[in-house]
């Protein structure tokens, strides 16, 4: 996160401060939305001068992108956390749980309806706002970068033999998991459970020709 701030704080104060800002900023995008979303509303929540706010985030796109990595660290950590605990007889394991989680965090995590990754949604299931699908990384689709961070989690666990047709398999999973859960959270905002099951055999079915 600290390379999409303007400065990395320092010291404890700051880091509170920082973290603060960025509870606050998801809890206003589930009351309000992104676009009725303001610094000045995110810095008087958290306490904090609006000064203060603009000595770490450039403006609300910043502080946007900073919570969306905050989450995709905060899932990857997640998902590690029960893979350590779960009995995995097999590969496809992986796959519902790191669904589920995605779900679990869809349903509980403040602000993650709207943004999860870095898209920003403008109701539950989309549509996107334009121009928010490289908010990670200005290079780089959002879930490419999610597909890398998978990419070495799956490495470790997996033993599969590193190459570009497994890169762009993990690509073509990460997207296809992408538009089949946005489908189940406009069908149903706590997420259709039917859709979920089909996205999680998509995805096995998928994966198999190219995991052993």
């Amino acid at each position: 996160m600290t390379s999409i701030l303007r400065r990395r704080p320092a010291q404890r104060r700051s880091l509170e401060r920082v973290e603060r800002m960025l509870d606050e900023c998801a809890v206003l995008l589930d009351e309000v939305g992104y676009e009725a979303l303001t610094t000045k509303e995110v810095a008087r929540r958290a306490e904090v001068p609006i000064g203060t706010f603009y000595q770490f985030f450039r403006d609300k796109q910043g502080l946007v992108r900073a919570l969306a990595l905050r989450n995709l660290d905060a899932f990857l950590e997640r998902v590690t956390e029960c893979i350590a605990t779960a009995d995995l007889g097999h590969w496809t394991d992986l796959v519902d749980l790191a669904i589920d989680e995605f779900v679990n965090m869809k349903r509980t995590t403040p602000g993650f309806a709207v943004v999860d990754f870095g898209e920003v949604l403008i109701a539950p299931g989309g549509p996107a706002i334009e121009g928010t699908q490289r908010a990670l990384d200005g290079t780089k689709d959002n879930n490419a970068i999610v597909a890398d961070r998978l990419r070495t989690l799956s490495r470790e666990l997996l033993d599969a033999p590193p190459g570009p047709g497994l890169d762009r398999a993990l690509l073509v999973a990460v997207e296809a998991t992408d538009a089949v859960l946005k489908l189940a959270f406009r069908v149903n905002p706590r997420g259709d459970e039917a859709l979920i099951a089909e996205c999680k055999h998509l995805v096995r079915r998928y994966l198999a020709d190219h995991l052993p």
